[in-house]
């Protein structure tokens, strides 16, 4: 059969599988690469299970936006956590993880030609779901610490424009924007009318005292802005696929239309082990939130070796770093170099919107201290070693 050219010529494919294959070429590799947690979900989760088996109801289909008990259960974490209130301006809509949150969001406020705006180093899911709904992703350069440029966003703003994204604490840097730069970010966008698309899969990933910010908590914010919410990394819970928005109430009947036609109802199952997750609270990820600054501490202290070979810029959340290496070679080929030769294996710039210069993410928060420090200092000794050549 003839293959016709569709949109999806125009998305990139995603690395991850790419540097899989490549980790599983070369059996020993450490992996730096993607971005999950080392720990698994609070036993509380497992507990909930049976109260799922119990009622036979449960094989059916559950409502799309979420079954009530965990619809109550968020609604009282975003009070608490988030000073986020639920009210008669928003609601909340359960999905399978924070990626379908935001292909949710782009499908039910675009049509075809649209603009969302997004900032660079991009995650590439963003990028990659505004493509697939026909839209187009306009890339506003954060400024030389990866932090938000608000003259260049206000200067992106076109009559397309129809969301701006923000992604704090963020991936791929690792940085952390002060409230004072979110709240500018949710005026321009009441301003001219369009949405704030705040991306928090990360909250509670913080160190050194900074505080992360909820933009649906600022006053007036409801009807312009769209929360994005996760499991998959505060409560280890990737495979579950849990995640939530918080949106504009007049926003939901598009976005049942959406999720009723990808998904119908989020797993009901993993909707039970989310209720025991969110009965123990953000102190079960706030504990290993303290052994994971141990280790990037110990990442740090490595990296600040090879400070003549690399930029490092401060980053103060998630569990990543982002490096600008100084080198002619392309990205891709250091980053096979590191995984053949050095069995350590990291993420290229260019998956993330970085094309210009060699770019680095690196990624700490699925490894304990000793694999941590092993990896990392394979990492630094293949840095120094490839580039001193």
């Amino acid at each position: 059969m003839k293959n016709h050219p569709t949109r999806m010529q125009s998305v990139q494919s995603p690395i991850i599988p790419v540097v899989g294959e490549l980790i599983r070429q070369n059996p020993g590799t450490i992996s730096l690469g993607q971005g999950v947690v080392y720990y698994n979900p609070p036993q509380e989760s497992f507990d909930r299970i049976p109260e799922f088996f119990a009622n036979t109801d449960n094989h059916k289909y559950k409502a799309v936006e979420g079954i009530p008990q965990l619809q109550d259960a968020i609604a009282a974490k975003l009070k608490t956590d988030n000073d986020i209130e639920i009210n008669s301006k928003n609601c909340i809509v359960v999905t399978a993880g924070s990626n379908m949150g935001f292909t949710n969001a782009i499908l039910a406020i675009t049509s075809a030609g649209d603009e969302i705006i997004i900032q660079s180093p991009y995650y590439f899911n963003h990028e990659m779901a505004a493509i697939m709904a026909s839209c187009r992703p306009v890339i506003v350069e954060t400024d030389a610490n990866y932090q938000l440029n608000i003259a260049a966003i206000k200067k992106a703003i076109t009559d397309k424009t129809r969301a701006i994204v923000t992604i704090s604490p963020n991936n791929p840097t690792g940085v952390v924007y002060p409230s004072e730069a979110l709240r500018e970010v949710n005026e321009i966008c009441r301003q001219h009318n369009i949405y704030h698309i705040s991306d928090e899969a990360y909250e509670y990933f913080t160190y050194n005292g900074v505080k992360h910010c909820s933009p649906a908590a600022f006053p007036q914010s409801s009807e312009h802005t769209i929360s994005l919410f996760s499991l998959s990394k505060a409560y280890g819970f990737a495979s579950w696929r849990i995640g939530y928005m918080v949106i504009p109430e007049h926003l939901l009947v598009s976005v049942r239309k959406i999720q009723d036609t990808i998904l119908i109802c989020p797993p009901v199952i993993s909707q039970y082990a989310a209720l025991g997750a969110l009965q123990v609270g953000r102190g079960y990820c706030d504990n290993y939130v303290r052994a994971i600054a141990s280790v990037r501490e110990l990442v740090l202290d490595e990296l600040n070796t090879i400070q003549n070979l690399c930029t490092i810029s401060p980053a103060c959340g998630a569990f990543y770093f982002f490096l600008k290496v100084d080198t002619e070679l392309d990205t891709m080929e250091l980053v096979e170099k590191l995984i053949r030769e050095y069995h350590v294996a990291v993420l290229p710039g260019t998956t993330f919107g970085m094309d210009s210069g060699c770019y680095l993410r690196v990624a700490y928060g699925a490894l304990e201290k000793a694999t941590a420090t092993a990896g990392i200092r394979r990492l630094v000794k293949g840095l120094k070693t490839i580039l001193n050549k």
